[in-house]
This record gives structure tokens, sequence and C-alpha cells, in this order.
């Protein structure tokens, strides 16, 4: 695999500002970025549009929004959708949300997910955004994503259009199910693949587990055999790295990115 359809998420190297990771990236002949909603309001949303345009680089994906089981959902992922329209990317990344006092089980939790998301995909896909519900790992069922398994998030995609909801494969998160490849090809079958992400799973795990995705190649996952799955799925769109690292955060940043390259090209 050649760096053509590479993304870098921003939150990978969150310690570059954005025109730090934009100079980087175009240094490095990576051709795409995926945002985070904070930093970038905090830039400037239209400034950073026009940053990342000038540069000549995509964005991948716009992270993130979702939350649904909390209060304010509704005006904050219409937002999150405006601001996907004004950034040039067609997938916004949905992390689904967790337990709340209004959604205190997981049946509960996923009721509601699925009633707003069938609230927001019209909005989204009349201007042209595709939802991508990401399933998160077990571990944070409670309090961030009562959507854990591929399964799950494409029995919610699949009540609606395939060119408004989808679902994100990311390996961190979907890499010990031992369903999931024949949910990648069923999600592929009905184009519903909108976003691929990679990150390595390494232990033990950091405390509070967030930020516990390792460098490509460094854990577990056997991520080649993820990319050739999602491929052989029909998926041709970017490839995307996410990683939460408190070492990586630490370092400089561009060396992180240039080492992110390396790792990608080599796993």
């Amino acid at each position: 695999m050649n760096l053509d359809r590479l993304g870098i998420n921003q939150m990978t190297v969150k310690q570059l500002t954005l025109p730090e990771l934009v100079r980087a990236c175009v240094r490095l002949g990576v051709p795409g970025v995926g945002l985070w909603r904070e930093p970038v309001r905090e830039y400037g949303v239209t400034e950073a549009a026009r940053l990342v345009r000038d540069a000549g680089l995509a964005v991948t994906t716009l992270c993130r929004g979702g939350f649904f089981t909390s209060d304010g959902w509704e005006e904050d992922n219409r937002a999150a959708v405006d601001e996907a329209v004004a950034l040039g990317t067609d997938t916004l990344v949905l992390v689904s949300g967790g337990l709340t006092p209004a959604c205190p089980d997981l049946p509960a939790a996923r009721a509601r997910i699925t009633e707003a998301i069938g609230t927001l995909a019209p909005y989204a896909g009349e201007r042209g955004v595709r939802l991508a519900i990401e399933p998160l790992h077990p571990m944070y069922a409670a309090d961030r994503c009562a959507v854990s398994t591929l399964d799950q998030a494409l029995e919610i995609a699949e009540r609606f259009p395939a060119a408004q909801v989808g679902v994100t494969v990311d390996t961190y998160h979907l890499w010990w199910d031992d369903r999931a490849p024949a949910a990648v090809a069923r999600a592929g079958a009905a184009g519903r693949i909108h976003s691929f992400q990679l990150a390595d799973w390494t232990t033990p795990l950091p405390a509070g587990v967030l930020t516990g995705r390792g460098q490509l190649g460094t854990g577990a996952i056997d991520l080649r055999a993820w990319a050739d799955l999602v491929a052989e799925a029909g998926y041709r769109g970017p490839v995307e790295v996410e990683l939460f690292n408190d070492a990586l955060w630490a370092r400089d940043g561009v060396r992180v990115l240039e080492e992110t390259v390396e790792a990608f090209l080599a796993v």
C-alpha cells in the first residue's frame, strides 16, 4: 500500500496546531486529514476549511457527532453536519453515547440512538453528509458508546438508506470480535463502510483506557489482514490512522507523524 489513501486523524498528533499538521502532511505526501470538531472550532471552521483546501488536502472525516443519549444532542449534531459541509467532507463519524439517567440500560440507550439517527439522517443526507456509526470496544459501553459491535451498528444503519447511514470500521474497537469479518463483508456488500480507521492494541491499558491506542505494528492486531478484509468487502476510500496515546502526544508531533507514515507503509 502507498500513501494515496492515507488520512491522518488530527488526534493522532493533537500536539500539532492545524497549520503545523497541514504543513507536515504536505511535506510527507499524506493526502488527507481527519479533523476533530473542538480544535477546528477553536481555529475557526471557515479558516480551517480554507487552510486545508489551499494545501490541496482532503478532509477524510469529521469527528465527531453522536452522544445521542445526552440532552442537547439534536442541536449539536445538526451543527456537526453543517461543519462537515463547510470543511468539505462527506463523512461524519458518530460516537453514539453511553448510559445516562434518561437511558439507564443498554436496550434503552440503543433505542434512543436509533431514534436520534432516524431524526438526523435526513438532515445530513440533504446536505450530502453520510453518518458513520462507530462501534466502540465494550469497555466503553457504559460511558461512551452503547454500540459495541459492528453487527449492532449495522442493525441500526440498515434501517436507513446506505447513502445516509453506514459504519466506521476501526481495528482498535473490532479486532477481538470473531463475528466482525462477516459483518465487514455484510457492510461492504451494502455500501455501508463509510470510514476505515487503524490503530493497534497494546497492553497494559492506561488508567481510564481512552488513550491506549498503540502505534501501528506495535501491538496485537493483524492490521494487514484487516486492510485486506475491508478491501475484499469493496471499500476503496481513505484509510485513516487514529491514535490516542499519551506517550505519543508527549513527543515531537512532526516526528510522531513521520513514524506513523513509516509504520503505515510497513504494516
